[in-house]
């Protein structure tokens, strides 16, 4: 279903997220700067909830049915829904149609971010101004799953200032996964530590991706580590200007 529009501006509905909702608003925030600038109209549905991904990954599927079910109905009216996320769009996009929810429209209509610039809005120069050096992972989701592909990439390549370099065993886990992470910590510990290792030898000043869950991870492990490396989300580079650049939140 195409979004729709009004006076010249696309109509559409931003998905959260718990995780960028709960821990990293400010990615929040790039995303709505973003698509304002690229002629959107943003809404933001303020009884969205959780899409069920933790639950359903856990074995309850009934907890993760009702989930799915709330989260149609929180985004019924809307057209076009963007979710800064590969890994929550695959799962409303993937699974939620197997849980049995009546009528259910929202697979149908959610786009990933990257995907929504690339394919809906037709656009990879979305005038973004970002000098600095920057690598960048691909998550297991987006890559598996959405298929996004180079669509990342390209918005990034379009991005003045940048220097991207490329990331060895990119398309290799990070190792989070989620529950994963807590149940296989030893696991879950050694996929990092591979992933630090790769990110540490492109000298990048920034690792950025599609996840917020991703970034926490391997962020996390930077920081420990006191690498100086900064994780970013693709929409605070995509939204950051010569004008107003990206800034980290106090």
């Amino acid at each position: 279903m195409s979004p729709a529009a009004t006076g010249g501006r696309t109509k559409v509905a931003l998905f959260g997220t718990c995780l960028a909702d709960t821990l990293y608003p400010g990615t929040l925030v790039s995303v709505v700067r973003l698509l304002e600038r690229l002629g959107c109209d943003v809404d933001f549905p303020m009884d969205q909830t959780c899409c069920g991904q933790m639950h359903y990954n856990t074995g309850y599927r009934p907890p993760a049915a009702r989930l799915a079910a709330a989260l149609d109905t929180a985004f019924g009216e809307h057209t076009a829904v963007v979710v800064p996320s590969g890994s929550c769009a695959a799962m409303v996009r993937d699974i939620h149609p197997g849980l049995g929810v009546p009528g259910s429209g929202l697979p149908g209509k959610v786009y990933e971010l990257s995907e929504f610039l690339v394919d809906v809005l037709q656009t990879t120069d979305v005038g973004a101004y970002f000098p600095h050096r920057v690598t960048y992972h691909p998550t297991c989701h987006s890559l598996r799953m959405l298929g996004v592909g180079e669509r990342p990439l390209r918005l990034l390549r379009a991005v003045r200032g940048i220097e991207l370099v490329e990331l060895e065993e990119a398309a290799a886990c990070c190792g989070f996964g989620g529950t994963f992470a807590v149940k296989n910590h030893e696991t879950s510990g050694a996929m990092l530590g591979d992933k630090m290792r790769h990110v540490l030898a492109t000298g990048a000043e920034v690792l950025t991706a599609g996840d917020r869950s991703c970034l926490m991870h391997i962020g996390g492990g930077l920081s420990r580590l006191r690498t100086g490396v900064r994780t970013l989300h693709l929409a605070d580079i995509l939204a950051s200007t010569e004008e107003e650049p990206w800034r980290a939140t106090p």
